[in-house]
C-alpha cells in the first residue's frame, strides 16, 4: 500500500504530482472533469507535459450548449481523450419511468442515476483518478490531501490542486489565455 503520507509531504507542486501519477498509474490514470477552472488547468498541465490522458465528464443530458462548445474549444487546443459518461437513462426515459424534473423532487436520487452510477462504472477501467478538488472550496474539503486512497471508488484519488484558491487557478487560466465556460 502507498505511503499517502510521505507521498503528500514530497510532492508539493501540482505538476509533481501528476509527474507522479503518469508514472505510477499510466494509461489506467482518468481526469474526471466538469470543465470548470480545476480541469481545465489540470488537462493543461498535463498537455504541458506531452502526456494525453483520458478526460471523463459526466453528461448527463442537461448540460448547457456553452459546456460542449468549452469541450471542443478545449480539446482542439489541447488534445485529451474526451470520455463522455451518459446514464442509462435519457432525460425522457427517466421522465417517463420517475416523472418530470426529478432532479427537483429527489436531487439525491437523479443525482445517483444520472451522476454517481455512471461515474461509477467507468471509474472500473482506472486505478487512480484526477479531481479538480481544493481545500478552499469547501469546509468539507478543507483537509483534502493532493493524493488519498479513495475508500468509496476503491483507488486513489489525486487532487494535484488541492493547495491552490480559486484566484490561483483564475491567474493560470488567463496568464495561458485558456478558454473557459462563459457561463
Amino acid at each position: 500500500m502507498l505511503d499517502f503520507n510521505s507521498l503528500n509531504a514530497s510532492l508539493v507542486y501540482p505538476e509533481d504530482i501528476l509527474q507522479w501519477a503518469v508514472a505510477a498509474y499510466g494509461d489506467r490514470l482518468a481526469v474526471v472533469t466538469s470543465f470548470q477552472g480545476t480541469g481545465i488547468v489540470t488537462l493543461h498541465m498535463l498537455h504541458q507535459m506531452g502526456v494525453v490522458v483520458d478526460a471523463l465528464t459526466l453528461d448527463t443530458g442537461l448540460l448547457f450548449p456553452e459546456t460542449y462548445e468549452l469541450m471542443e474549444r478545449l480539446q482542439e487546443r489541447i488534445h485529451f481523450n474526451l470520455i463522455p459518461v451518459k446514464p442509462e437513462l435519457t432525460v425522457a426515459e427517466q421522465a417517463a419511468q420517475y416523472g418530470d424534473a426529478l432532479w427537483s423532487r429527489d436531487p439525491d436520487a437523479c443525482c445517483r442515476m444520472r451522476k454517481v452510477i455512471p461515474l461509477d462504472r467507468v471509474l472500473g477501467g482506472y486505478d487512480a483518478w484526477i479531481a479538480g478538488l481544493r481545500r478552499d472550496q469547501s469546509k468539507s474539503r478543507s483537509t483534502v490531501q493532493a493524493i488519498a486512497w479513495d475508500a468509496r471508488n476503491e483507488r486513489v484519488k489525486i487532487s494535484p490542486l488541492a493547495d491552490w484558491t480559486e484566484e490561483m487557478v483564475w491567474t493560470y487560466i488567463h496568464a495561458y489565455e485558456l478558454p473557459y465556460n462563459a457561463l
